[in-house]
C-alpha cells in the first residue's frame, strides 16, 4: 500500500460512521507500544521510521496519527501512566490474595519499562500535561494493595510505597551496553521475583515458586561483563571515527 493509499485509509478511519475506526485505534495503540520500546532503547531522539517498522504501520499512518514528535512523547508517557494504573486495578480486582496481586501488578508493571521510558522523555513536558490526559493514577490502588497484604501478613510491616514503585523503576533501567544483552527482560523478572520474596515478614514459609530467566552464576557473568566493555569500546571508537578528532588532539609532529 502506498504512502498516499494509507492515508486515505487513516482518513475514512476518522469518520463518524467508518467501521475502520476500529484498526484506527488499534493503529495507534500499535505505534505507542512500538515508540515506548525504541524510546527506551535508542532514546526520544529515535527514527520514527523504525518506530513505524516496529507497529507495522506505514510511516504515513504514524504521522497522520502524531504529526509532530512532541505528540509522540506526550502520547507515548500518558500512554504508560494509563497502563500502570490499569495493570494496578486489574491485579487489585481479579487477586483474591493481595500478596499475589501485588506481584501480578510488579510484573505487569516491569513490563512497561518505565524507569526506561520516562526518564528518557524528562524535560519534554509538565507533571500537569501527562497527568491531564492520564484516566486514573496508580498511586492510590498500588498503595491499598501493599496496606492489604500487610494487613493479611503477607509483607512486612515496614515495607513502604516507595519500597515498590521504586524498585521496579530501578529494574527496569536496561543494563550497560545499550540492550545489547538479550535476556534482560527475562532477567528482571527473575531478580524482581527474588526481591518480592524478600519482602515477606520474618518467618514466613519458605517460597515455593522457581525461579524463571536466566541463572547469571560467575562464568556467564564474566561473558556479559566482557561483552558489555567489548561493545561500548566498539560504540566509542566508532563515534571518534565519525566526529574526527577534536580540539587539541594529538597530531604527528611535522
Amino acid at each position: 500500500m502506498s504512502a498516499d493509499a494509507e492515508t486515505d485509509t487513516e482518513t475514512l478511519a476518522d469518520a463518524p460512521s467508518s467501521p475502520m475506526r476500529a484498526d484506527a485505534r488499534r493503529n495507534r495503540e500499535q505505534i505507542l507500544r512500538a515508540a515506548r520500546e525504541v524510546f527506551a532503547d535508542q532514546g526520544p531522539d529515535a527514527p520514527l521510521d523504525e518506530i513505524a517498522r516496529r507497529a507495522g504501520v506505514g510511516i504515513a499512518t504514524l504521522y497522520r496519527r502524531f504529526p509532530h514528535r512532541a505528540e509522540l512523547h506526550r502520547g507515548v508517557a500518558i500512554e504508560v501512566l494509563t497502563a500502570l494504573d490499569e495493570a494496578a486495578r486489574r491485579a487489585a480486582a481479579e487477586e483474591g490474595d493481595p500478596g499475589l496481586a501485588l506481584r501480578r501488578f510488579m510484573h505487569a508493571a516491569l513490563d512497561l519499562k518505565i524507569g526506561s521510558v520516562m526518564p528518557a522523555l524528562l524535560g519534554r513536558f509538565t507533571v500537569d500535561e501527562i497527568l491531564a490526559g492520564v484516566p486514573g493514577d496508580a498511586i492510590a490502588p498500588i498503595d491499598a494493595m501493599l496496606l492489604r497484604a500487610q494487613a493479611q501478613g503477607l509483607v512486612r510491616s515496614d515495607v513502604v510505597f516507595g519500597d515498590i514503585t521504586l524498585m521496579i523503576i530501578r529494574l527496569t533501567r536496561p543494563l550497560p551496553g545499550g540492550g545489547r544483552f538479550a535476556p534482560d527482560d527475562t532477567l528482571a523478572h527473575r531478580q524482581l521475583d527474588v526481591y518480592i520474596d524478600g519482602l515477606r515478614p520474618t518467618g514466613s514459609p519458605r517460597p515455593t515458586t522457581p525461579l524463571g530467566g536466566p541463572a547469571i552464576d560467575t562464568e556467564a557473568f564474566k561473558r556479559i561483563r566482557e561483552r558489555v566493555i567489548d561493545d561500548a569500546h566498539t560504540t566509542h571508537e566508532t563515534h571518534e571515527a565519525h566526529d574526527g578528532p577534536g580540539p587539541g588532539a594529538d597530531s604527528d609532529p611535522a
